[in-house]
Formats: C-alpha cells, structure tokens, sequence
C-alpha cells in the first residue's frame, strides 16, 4: 500500500452486521466510512427477532449485552415441531436463553457504539460500481442530490444486503433458490396477549409466528402453502388473520395493523467472501430461511470474525493473506445454517407421509438422544460453532472460550479492549506486548491459553511454565498465525 491511499475501511451497508464491524474496526484506530443509500433513520420494518447466545457473548465482549438484555425478553426454551422442547437453560454460557428482540433495538445500540467511536456515515449515497488495484479500491458512488462521485479505501467490505451492489460490482454470483414465497408479514395490536414470548407453529400447509415490539405491536409472520401468489398482490389484514388460525388456532384479535407486506425467503450463498480488497459479510454473502432465527446472528458472528482481522491488516499488523482466513473459517459456517435452517422449514412444513414420518423420527431421537441434543443445540445458538485448527496444534485452538473467570474478572470483560488476552496459571508471569494483554486463571487451573479477539483460542499449552514463571516461549510471535488454515 503506497501512501496514495489512506489505511481506511468503507463499510457498504448500515444494518446490523455493518453497524458491528464498523464498531469493531474504529474501536481498533482505523478510520471508517460507513455508506448507506436510505436516508438516515432506523427502521422497525426488520424481520429479525432473536439474538442466540454466541451473538450476546460477542455484544458482551463489546459490553453492549447489558443493556440489549435489559429491552429484550429472555426464552430459555425452544419448541420444534410442536413435539420438542429444547432446554436452554443449562448452556454453557452466561446467557443460557435466546433474546427476543426486535432487529432496530440491536441496530440502535451498535449505530451508537460506531458513532461514539468516531465512523463516518454517508447517508443517501448508492454504490454503483467499483474498481480495485494494487493499493486500494474506488467506488462509484451516486449521492442524495443524483451527482456521481467517488471515495477511495484501503478495503470495502460489502453488508448491503441480499442485492448487494458490492457483490455485483465485483462479479460474484448469488447462486441458489427461493424456498418460500409470499411470505406475509403485518406489525398488528392484540386483542388477547399469546401465551409465550414467542408462539410459533405449523399445521398442514400453515406457518405462523408472532413475537412482541415491546411497544404494544407484535410482529407477525405468516405463509400458507395453499396461496402462492405474487409479492405485489394486495394484502389486506384478513388474510393475515387466517393464515394465523390456520396455524395458531386463533388470531387474537388482530387489529390496528400499521404496516403489512410479502416477501419471499431465499437459500443463497456466494462462493466466495473475498474477492482483493473487497470483502462480503452478513446477508451480502449468505441468506437463509428465518427458520431458527440464525440470520442476523450469523452476519454478526461475520463481523466479529472479520474486523480483528482487517483491524490488523489495515494497521501494518499482519498480512493480507489474514484475511483469506476469514473466509476459511466463515464460508463453512454460512453453509451449515443454510443447511440447518433450511431442514427446519422443510420439516416443519411436512405434510406427506413420509416427511411426516422423517420428522415424528428425528423429533423422537433428539428426544431421547441428548448428546444429539445438545450438538443441535450447540449450532443454532452458535455456541458449538469451532474453527479448523492446523495439523499437530493443542486439541483446544479453534474452540470458543467460555466466559470463564480470571484473578481480574470476566474474561469476556478482558475481551472488551479488542486485544488478546493470555490466560496463566496463578503464580505465572509474562511480559505481554503489543498484542495481547495477560490475565490469571480464578481457580487453580495449570494450562495457559491465547484468546482471540473474537472469543476463540489462538494458541494453547499444557506445560507448567519454565523457571521463573515464564510462559511465552511458546506463543506464536505473528498475528498471521492466529487464524487456522485446515
């Protein structure tokens, strides 16, 4: 990089998962943009409504989990199939529940984070092309008053969205399918306050789900197989109504609807997450069914992984072939949530015999089987989610590291400086340096380990330290090397 263009970061795209990385990256010193083509203003008409506990251990790490927590609703049990309650309550993790909390209440807390760190927004302003060299990218940009221009980045990282204009601009396809179409969804008051925090279900051809705004509204999203008409058909709040009896029994007395619409839910994934300079991340890259409530937790699992990396590239830190790790470690995890959100639809909307069946046999075997259970469950909350570590490293790298307590505190608190933390046995010492900050073990626990940014081990050992108490002979001395390559 020449001294032509700045070490800086465009950020394409200001929902959750841009919102997050751009934190992240001004939180490390790297000057970002964030570029935006709707005007300034959060919008309630988002779909999602569940932070998983892995996405509330990152926000934790970055201490915004409090106050999210604090205008959630936490659910510690989930219902599959009508059939299968899964517990919750005994994951390994501070936040043994999912939260359900509408998408604008995530996106208010990370846009002030962002701010308050110092990123730059760029409302009103369409992307429309780029081009990358040697030393940096430009893109083509269409501001609020219709004049072309450009702006200049060491990187851009495209978060806009299933029609991304970044993934177009660098000629990636979107490969993939619709799933479900004319998918209805209304914000709509209640005569009869529902039962759960979430009430969800499917009979026949029928799929409903509501979940509360807090504010009096409650969402609802609602498909019947039966109608299978065009997103620009009219809807009116009596087919809201039905296609909610049909699933829930009843409607609760739907009235006062504020907002209605259809859309359709896809199954696509690009093949690749970086293309040069410029990266894709969150639903730029991947989208899935909302089955599971994996969506927004998987761009934002995105971002935690990438901006650590970035951060480090963008200050002279590491080399760029850092960044080829983020796709190594995240492009498998996109592919398995399409995989897995995408069974649960299928299988919640079963109505032949022998889907029926598949789903009445897996029902009963996750039942019964709890090890079954519990990796299931492990990947829909992300918290069993592992990188691949290299040939001959410590059975640990690549795991997540609970939020386990030191001499000093929480580790996910340790976390929050955006360094790495180096956990030792008590009595042992080291220097540290400019990378990673040094912690000790609460209990008497003898192995040392490297924690990554993002909550995963970078490095670990099971030897007692040398004499003297020293540990760090063994620590890799490059950041290069704390990302896996299988």
């Amino acid at each position: 990089m020449n001294g032509t263009t700045p070490r800086t970061v465009i950020v394409v795209g200001s929902g959750p998962t841009g919102l997050f990385l751009a934190g992240d990256l001004a939180a490390a010193g790297v000057p970002v943009t964030v570029v935006e083509k709707r005007p300034h203003k959060i919008s309630n008409l988002s779909r999602a409504f569940v932070l998983h506990a892995r996405t509330l251990e990152q926000l934790d790490a970055r201490g915004l989990a409090d106050g999210i927590e604090a205008k959630g609703q936490p659910l510690d049990t989930l219902s599959l199939f009508g059939r299968l309650a899964v517990d919750l309550s005994d994951l390994p993790s501070r936040f043994q529940h999912l939260l359900v909390l509408p998408q604008y209440e995530v996106e208010a807390a990370l846009q002030q984070r962002a701010a308050d760190a110092g990123v730059t927004f760029a409302y009103e302003t369409e992307v429309t092309g780029l081009t990358q060299d040697a030393d940096g990218v430009t893109l083509q940009v269409r501001t609020g008053d219709g004049e072309p221009t450009t702006m200049r980045a060491a990187y851009v990282v495209g978060t806009d969205g299933m029609r991304s204009a970044v993934r177009e601009s660098v000629g990636l396809p979107f490969p993939g399918k619709s799933v479900i179409r004319s998918v209805v969804l209304a914000d709509v008051k209640l005569a009869e306050e529902p039962e759960n925090v979430l009430t969800v279900n499917a009979v026949g051809d029928a799929f409903a789900f509501i979940a509360p705004f807090g504010d009096g509204y409650y969402r609802v999203i609602g498909w019947n197989r039966a109608r299978n008409v065009p997103e620009s058909a009219p809807l009116d709040l009596d087919e809201i109504k039905e296609v909610t009896r049909l699933a829930l029994g009843r409607d609760y007395g739907m009235h006062e609807a504020r907002w209605m619409s259809r859309f359709h839910s896809d199954e696509r994934q690009a093949p690749a997450y970086r293309v040069g300079r410029v990266l894709l991340a969150g639903d730029a890259a991947h989208v899935h069914t909302p089955a599971g409530g994996q969506g927004m937790n998987t761009g934002l699992q995105d971002a935690a992984n990438l901006g650590w990396k970035l951060a480090a590239v963008v200050n002279g830190r590491a080399g760029e072939a850092l960044l080829d790790t983020y796709e190594a470690e995240r492009h498998p995890v996109g592919k398995a949530v399409l995989r897995n959100s995408g069974g649960i639809v299928r299988l919640a909307m079963a109505n032949r015999p022998w889907t029926l069946a598949a789903r009445a046999a897996l029902t009963a075997f996750l039942g019964r089987v709890r090890p079954a259970r519990t990796r299931m469950v492990g990947q829909l909350t992300g918290i069993g989610v592992a990188y691949p570590a290299p040939r001959g490293a410590h059975r640990l790298v690549g795991t997540r590291v609970p939020d386990v307590r030191l001499k000093e505190g929480r580790l996910y608190e340790a976390l929050r400086q955006g360094a790495f933390v180096l956990i030792v046995p008590e009595g042992a010492h080291d220097k540290g340096d400019d990378h990673y900050a040094v912690t000790h073990w609460a209990s008497d626990r003898r192995m040392s380990l490297l924690v990554r940014p993002d909550g995963y081990v970078a490095w670990a050992s099971d030897e007692e330290p040398t004499d003297g108490g020293v540990i760090s002979a063994g620590i890799p001395d490059s950041l290069d090397s704390y990302a896996f390559r299988a």
